[in-house]
Order: structure tokens, then sequence, then C-alpha cells
């Protein structure tokens, strides 16, 4: 398509619509989101519903396509409205504008971060019921809040009501990320997030004196210790090209904090790692190590998870799942390369699987860098209307499993 044609095109109209809201944190205001979606559900003439897990500045909206046999497990299609910061300095477009350029690429925050996937499930059900489909199973399309910053007021608190337990539901897919080639990512699994701070005490005084048991030693055999695990990751990942980013365990370390003045040796250091944890490695052996190092540093360290996920085990990807064998069925028919991974971010999809409902990630974005969080975030214009080609076939068949 021409320039003139793609912004002409009603379903990249109504997509830049969207990508102008700045639903962006913090303090994020969700107001413009849901009337833009309650003005998409009317014009698919489908009933919307606004639920409130945590507070009213943090809605869900769930958009109801409801089955010919409504009595069977629902199917869920999540997207988050919330996007991250922006730089403005650091983009050649504003993120907030939606620009489309010469070469068909949209720019603007959130049009690989999940905007674009919730307009595109909208873009499939506008087909599908133009064609006459009716779903077999009730079909849910849902816009979180607040999945950049954890998902606390929104996925999380939401699959604990009353309300999500009613919509009985059997499946979900959500977001993924695009890919650098012509294949596809597919999550079935997300890594385990921990965010640990290591509180060190150690002898205070002057320093000119070479005192014993100080913070800093501790503070330096933690470090080396962490950074020895991250580098066995590095190594394992390098040796093995067979591995996904998502298959080894991610340790970084984000906040260092400490010291009072710099002829005084202190009290207290504090360091703060980001781990993303392999699923298949044992947490209770790696806490164990972890709390052995402390003690072999000397003591005196306070360990702290200010963020401990559990295991949630994986959604299986074979025989056994009849909606796996759905969506890869209509991803061979549409002849689309599908590559089963273990995301190695974190999605709302771990707050759907801790329940028990298979999930998948899947964002039908090929031959693309990866922007997600970064400057200059875009998506191709055919590549987006491709996306709804795709949700359409997929949809379609896990609707009627």
């Amino acid at each position: 398509m021409s320039k003139a044609e793609l912004e002409n095109n009603e379903e990249i109209q109504i997509f830049r619509e969207y990508l102008r809201i700045p639903s962006v944190h913090p303090n994020v205001d969700y107001t413009p989101c849901v009337e833009f979606l309650k003005r998409q559900a009317a014009s698919l003439d489908l009933p919307v519903e606004i639920v409130y897990p945590v507070n009213e500045k943090n809605p869900v909206v769930l958009i109801k396509w409801e089955g010919k046999q409504p009595n069977l497990p629902a199917i869920i299609l999540n997207s988050h409205m919330d996007v991250v910061p922006v730089f403005p300095e650091k983009w050649t477009h504003d993120p907030f504008s939606a620009d489309l350029d010469d070469e068909g690429r949209i720019y603007a925050r959130g049009t690989q971060d999940t905007k674009e996937i919730g307009t595109q499930y909208l873009g499939a059900i506008r087909v599908l019921k133009a064609k006459g489909f009716q779903p077999k199973r009730t079909v849910y399309v849902s816009f979180v809040p607040d999945e950049e910053v954890g998902g606390y007021l929104g996925m999380r608190e939401f699959v604990h009501t009353d309300h999500f337990k009613n919509m009985n539901l059997g499946f979900s897919m959500d977001e993924g990320s695009s890919s650098l080639d012509d294949g596809y990512y597919v999550y079935y699994a997300e890594r385990t997030a921990w965010h640990l701070r290591f509180k060190i005490s150690g002898t205070a005084g002057h320093g000119s004196i070479l005192l014993p048991n100080t913070a800093g030693e501790k503070f330096n055999f933690i470090v080396n210790k962490m950074m020895e695990f991250r580098s066995s990751q590095v190594k394992m990942l390098a040796r093995d090209s067979s591995l996904f980013f998502g298959d080894v365990t991610t340790v970084n370390m984000t906040i260092v904090n400490g010291g009072v003045q710099n002829n005084v040796v202190p009290a207290m250091l504090e360091v703060v790692f980001d781990l993303r944890i392999a699923i298949d490695v044992d947490l209770d052996g790696l806490e164990k190590q972890i709390r052995d190092w402390c003690e072999e540093a000397g003591g005196g360290i306070e360990l702290v998870f200010e963020q401990k996920d559990e295991y949630v085990p994986p959604t299986k990807v074979d025989e056994t799942n009849p909606f796996w064998l759905a969506f890869e069925k209509a991803t061979k028919e549409l002849n689309l390369e599908i590559r089963p991974h273990v995301c190695p971010g974190g999605t709302d999809s771990r707050f759907i699987r801790s329940k028990g409902i298979p999930a998948l990630g899947f964002s039908p974005i090929n031959n693309t860098p990866i922007l997600l969080h970064d400057h200059d975030e875009y998506i191709r214009a055919d590549s987006y209307l491709h996306g709804i080609e795709v949700y359409t076939k997929v949809i379609a068949a896990i609707a009627d499993v």
C-alpha cells in the first residue's frame, strides 16, 4: 500500500488513535483509553464491562463476544493499556503522535508493547463478524492496567476476583515480542522474577584505619559471587546456540547505596540484584546458596526479597493441549514459522497460568527490531495489518476448540 492508502485504512486509523493516548507511567489516567475502547466495542456491537479489581484509577476493560456454547470454558485475549516512560529528546518522532513515515513505519510508544495486539484482536473480530462467524466458545478481549510496573493493580489482583472466576476461562493469549527474521516467537512460560536487596552491615570508623569485618569487604564478596553466577549464565548461552535468552538465568546489579562521607568507613552498604530465574532451576536450592554466601561473607547481611515470584508451571505445547494444537494448525496453514520459547521478560500471562489456565504469549511481528521500552519504538503498517490476518485465523481456531 502507498502511504496515502495506509493513512486512509480504517484499521490503521483505529490503531493510530489508540497510540495517541498517552497512557504513560507514572500516574496513568486510563479514562481516554476506556472511552476509546467503549467506542470500539460499540462499533463491533459487543457489550463492554469495566471492572475495578483494586481501585477506580485502575480499570480492567472487558469486551465480550458470546459463543454458541457459552457453557464451554472461554477464551481471553489480553493486552495492557499502559506504556513505559519516554525520553522525547531521544526520539526522531513525537512518541505519542503515531507518525507514519514514507517507509510505512508507525512510530509511537506502545507500537510493540502492547497496544498493537489489543487493536489487532478487535480488527480480527471485525473481519470474523463481517463473515458471519460466531465462535463456539465465548471470547473476552481484555485491556488491563499497570502491567508495566508489575501488574499489581491490574491482572495480579483481577485473577483473584469472583468476576474472573465467573468468566470460566479455559485458555489465554497475551503479548509476545517481535523477531529479527522470518520466524515468530510464541512464549509458553516465563522465568521466575526475584529482586534481592542485600543490606550489608560492618565495622564503621575512620577511613585511615584497616578495620576488620567491614561492610565493604562483605559487599565485595557478595558482588563477586553474584557476578560469577552471572558469568556462568553468559558462558552457558554462548556455548549452546540452541538456547534462547529465556533458557538461562539473568543476574543484573541494579542499585548500589551507602556511605556518608569519603573519610568514614560506612556501617551499612546496600546492593540490589534483579534475577530472572530459568524454569529448570531449583528455587529453594538457589535461595539456600545465596544465604550461604551471606554467611561466608562474614555474616551481618540481611537478605530482603523485594520481589519473590513463585514458580509457575509452563503451558504444555504438545498434543495434550488442544488449544496449542489449534494454534499450531492455524499458523501452519498461514505458513508461519513458529518458535516456542520461554519468555525472557515478564507478562500478565504468569498470573493467568498461576490459576491453572494455559496461556501463550504471541505478537505476530517479524523482521523487526525488538524495540520494547526502547527509543523510536515502531511497527511497520503492513506488519500490523498482517497481524490482523494472523489473529483472524488463530482466534477462529482456538475459539472453536
